[in-house]
Order: C-alpha cells, then sequence, then structure tokens
C-alpha cells in the first residue's frame, strides 16, 4: 500500500468521524415527542435517558428528557437508575475502546509527543493526572467518549474502580439536571 494513502491510527479516526457524523445528525433533529414515548415507562425511561446521558451526540435529549421527568418523578430514585443506566452506556464505550482500541492505543503509546510527556513527568504524576482529568471530563458536560477513552487507556484502572466512577460521577451530574428540572 502506497504509505502517503496509509492512516496511522484508523479506528481512532473513524471513532472521531462517527462522533463527528452523529452529532451532525441529531442537532438539528427536534426532540419533542421524545418525552411522550420515555415519560410513560416511568423508570424504565429514567434508565434508557441515563444511556442516552453518556454519549456525547444524545446528551442534550437526554439531559431534556430528564429535566421533563423531574417533574414526575422522585429525583434521588431517578439519579440513581439514570447513573444505571449511564454506567452502562460508559461500559460499552469503556469495554470497546479497552479492547478493539488496544493496538492503536499502544502504537500511540510510542508517539514522539507521548514520549516527551513521560520524559517531562513523574510516574507518580502520570499514575494519578489522566484518571483525573478522565474523571473531569466524565463529570463535566464534554462527551462521556472523551473521559471513558482516557480511562479505558490507563492500564491501572481496574474495570470495577472504572465503573464506581463513572456511576457515581454520572449519578451527580444527573441528580444536578433533576434538581434544576423539579425547580423549574
Amino acid at each position: 500500500m502506497d504509505k502517503r494513502l496509509r492512516i496511522k491510527y484508523p479506528k481512532f479516526l473513524l471513532l472521531i468521524i462517527t462522533i463527528i457524523a452523529a452529532y451532525v445528525m441529531f442537532a438539528e433533529r427536534s426532540y419533542i415527542h421524545l418525552d411522550g414515548i420515555l415519560l410513560p415507562l416511568g423508570y424504565v425511561g429514567t434508565f434508557i435517558s441515563g444511556i442516552f446521558f453518556a454519549y456525547g451526540f444524545t446528551a442534550a435529549p437526554a439531559t431534556a428528557m430528564f429535566l421533563v421527568l423531574a417533574k414526575w418523578q422522585n429525583i434521588i430514585l431517578a439519579a440513581l437508575v439514570g447513573g444505571l443506566g449511564a454506567l452502562v452506556g460508559d461500559m460499552i464505550i469503556f469495554s470497546f475502546i479497552r479492547h478493539s482500541f488496544y493496538d492503536e492505543i499502544e502504537k500511540l503509546s510510542k508517539e514522539r509527543f507521548v514520549m516527551f510527556f513521560r520524559r517531562k513527568t513523574g510516574p507518580r504524576f502520570r499514575r494519578y493526572f489522566a484518571p483525573v482529568l478522565a474523571g473531569l471530563v466524565i463529570a463535566s458536560p464534554l462527551p462521556d467518549e472523551i473521559g471513558v477513552s482516557m480511562f479505558a487507556a490507563c492500564k491501572n484502572i481496574p474495570r470495577t474502580q472504572f465503573m464506581v466512577i463513572s456511576f457515581v460521577l454520572n449519578t451527580l451530574g444527573i441528580f444536578v439536571v433533576l434538581l434544576i428540572g423539579s425547580s423549574i
């Protein structure tokens, strides 16, 4: 194959393209009728909204659903159920990235800029910096895919520890949204 046509990180490129394509497809649609579908489902609808909350391109409609659901459900129970849904969504991303992208993560770790970062920072800093940064991304309005990918790339983060972090951060984020929804 011609070297000029070879893509160095095809899986990462494809992931970025699908996130952008999904955002473009969903950004202009109206989700007004989603409440008519999910509201009658009760806490099952809350769980489904939690799954959607985990993905960057469906986070906005899921947030809108939580704002609506806050008027009809116990917000503490809804936050816990929505947090479980978000955990399921994050685990799908985590498993996909950790297993399917392993070869590209290994290749990326040998890149010049990564090696430079390793030389300039101590192992203790690296061990804690990436998970803290990933946690901040998951807790923020940024797409969970970024934070989850960072966690998946960290070899020192066991799956169970990631699950606890993901559940707590997403539940807190959903609780804040539900709290706002209950007050408006």
